[in-house]
């Protein structure tokens, strides 16, 4: 039996490897251009780590994706979308959501290519989402007719506008603000009965 097995990543080029991930997500948010040169100086190693890690500069962006997407996966996950109750699943996947999608900005607006772990985990966290809205309908927190892919696509919305943002929003704590995504998705602008 002869099988290739990856190797888990010694803890200082675990450490490396995330420290040049997070480099390239300050670098290429400002300058989409830079070289891996300019990475590496972000990331405090030399040229020659990040080539030894990433044969290329595309191999690095894509394992940029990879991470981001992992990350963002782990957020949902971590909101229990089987388990908690549903308002509360969905408060907790928002708040988790804004954190990661507020560091990694950069790399989660990168296409993945269709056939990568990144656009799989893309999709299944757009499943996972579906998943938490028909348990919110079924707890009448959703009308029963409302279509649940359209009201992914605006709570979808409502976190890209939340993280963009405006002047009169800094110093809002993600939990508010997640309370704020959630109540508009529910209940909308109109008056409370």
């Amino acid at each position: 039996m002869n099988e290739t097995v990856a190797r888990p990543l010694r803890a200082d080029a675990e450490r490396s490897v995330r420290a040049i991930l997070e480099a390239a997500e300050r670098v290429l948010s400002t300058d989409p251009g830079a070289s891996m040169e300019q990475i590496a100086i972000a990331a405090g190693v030399a040229r020659t780590t990040i080539h030894r890690r990433f044969a290329h500069r595309q191999a690095l962006v894509d394992a940029l994706a990879l991470s981001a997407a992992r990350q963002l996966h782990q957020a949902v996950e971590d909101g229990r979308p089987d388990t908690a109750p549903p308002s509360v699943a969905l408060h907790r996947i928002t708040a988790n959501v804004l954190e990661v999608k507020g560091a990694w900005a950069f790399a989660l607006e990168l296409p993945a290519d269709p056939d990568s772990e990144a656009a799989a985990l893309h999709e299944h966290i757009g499943r996972r989402c579906i998943t938490v809205l028909e348990r919110a309908r079924a707890d009448k927190l959703i009308d029963e007719a409302a279509d649940l892919h359209w009201v992914r696509r605006v709570y979808y919305a409502l976190l890209g506008a939340s993280l963009r943002g405006s002047p009169d929003e800094t110093g809002i704590d993600i939990d508010t603000l997640a309370a704020r995504i959630i109540d508009t998705l529910l209940h909308g602008a109109g008056p409370r009965g």
